[in-house]
């Protein structure tokens, strides 16, 4: 899991006014709520429907999400196994999901002999798992929130690749390829990164994408992000730089964005009292910024959670207190797929030692034990309920209906 970002959404600078009624973008539109709109589940508002959620929806799942008081499981993929361990856990949960891709994940979906000098594996690669997201999602019932992570101050062609395909899908579907996307430059100035996120929140706004953006870093290392020897200091974000992150993108018409501050978290899984979170910075947040804006909101902001596992539940619990609208995991999934190809091999060990021959007797053929999908699915099965654990944890069980 992934605890160490606070992310803050917005649906426009007028979203957080008080007294204002959100100012919704041309693009935002396509998923607007109408009186007329069929209401899909019964606990979310009409916007949101099975399958894929972006634009206006995206902003009406998130605001119920804090609303109601839980956190959606925004998980790391790195095949079509894993997109739909997820698809199938948030099915069994009755909630919604995140799909998350990673530059090293698209690299992994095109495969990894592929060129990839200048990115175009891991730009192939990620709009291809987005579409397979597209053409499935519905089948599960469930929204479905398509988003990718990390992304380095080098990395931004990555994003450049990935927002063009989202552009063209714009033009003939209504809708984005993707529902968000983050950019990390957390390593940057403060007026670099939220000059470089302004810059590319415009660009989002037009066709209806929601800017994730980190504050502060987040430890440990994750699928090339390496921050390991990080300054501790570093891993702590002030309300003040919250803030401006926040006056600065709020200037953006139409803009939607989460803004990851960081409150101690590590990403990968270490021994208890290793790390130390500290969650009452999220609390400050929200109480510095409805001081400055004049809200009425206790919690005006919407926090992302990076960097948890082996976090505990009063942990998590006490995050989604402040605001935290969603939790990203990705090194428990991890282990829960491995654990079930090794529980598929310890179980069949017998029958996998050669394409003929096994305990029934000599002639006896195991292609049915060593065919990929077995233990493939016995792995998707695993991750499958780790999830439907976070997913209880999260307090995301039965928010459908």
């Amino acid at each position: 899991m992934k605890l160490a970002i606070a992310s803050l959404l917005v649906g426009s600078a007028a979203a957080f006014a008080p007294a204002a009624t959100p100012i919704r973008s041309s693009a935002l539109n396509m998923a607007t709520e109408t009186a007329t709109e069929k209401q899909a589940f019964a606990k979310l508002p009409a916007s949101v429907k099975p399958g894929v959620v972006t634009g206006d929806a995206l902003v009406d799942l998130l605001d119920a999400a804090k609303e109601q008081g839980y956190a959606i499981p925004g998980v790391n993929i790195v095949g079509t196994n894993s997109i739909n361990a997820c698809m199938e856990a948030a099915a069994k949960y009755g909630g919604p999901i995140m799909v998350t891709f990673s530059k090293g994940g698209g690299q992994f979906i095109a495969g990894k002999s592929v060129n990839n000098d200048a990115d175009q594996a891991s730009i192939a690669g990620t709009i291809a798992g987005a579409k397979h997201v597209h053409e499935v999602a519905k089948l599960y019932g469930v929204p479905v929130v398509l988003h990718t992570d990390h992304c380095q101050k080098a990395w931004l062609p990555w994003i450049d690749g990935l927002l063009a395909a989202s552009e063209e899908y714009y033009k003939e579907n209504g809708v984005p390829l993707f529902s968000s996307h983050m950019l990390d430059l957390s390593e940057e100035p403060l007026e670099e990164n939220i000059g470089i996120c302004k810059t590319y929140l415009e660009k989002f706004a037009k066709v209806g994408i929601l800017l994730e953006f980190e504050l502060g870093v987040t430890g440990g290392e994750e699928d090339g992000v390496d921050n390991t020897d990080v300054d501790s200091s570093r891993l702590y974000t002030q309300p003040e730089e919250v803030f401006y992150a926040y006056e600065q993108l709020s200037q953006v018409k139409g803009g939607a964005f989460t803004c990851a501050a960081s409150f101690g978290n590590v990403h990968g899984v270490y021994a208890p009292g290793n790390v130390d979170l500290q969650p009452i910075i999220l609390y400050n947040s929200q109480e510095y910024i409805k001081e400055k804006i004049g809200s009425d909101d206790d919690k005006p902001m919407k926090f992302v959670f990076h960097g948890g596992s082996g976090s505990s539940v009063e942990d998590i619990q006490y995050a989604i207190g402040a605001g935290v609208i969603k939790m990203n995991i990705d090194t428990d999934t991890q282990w829960a797929f491995w654990d079930g190809v090794r529980a598929y091999e310890a179980k069949y060990h017998d029958y996998l030692q050669g394409q003929i021959g096994n305990p029934e007797g000599d002639d006896k053929p195991n292609k049915k034990y060593y065919d990929p999908r077995m233990m493939l699915r016995a792995g998707e099965e695993s991750m499958a309920a780790r999830l439907v654990k976070a997913a209880e944890d999260l307090k995301c069980v039965n928010v459908l209906n």
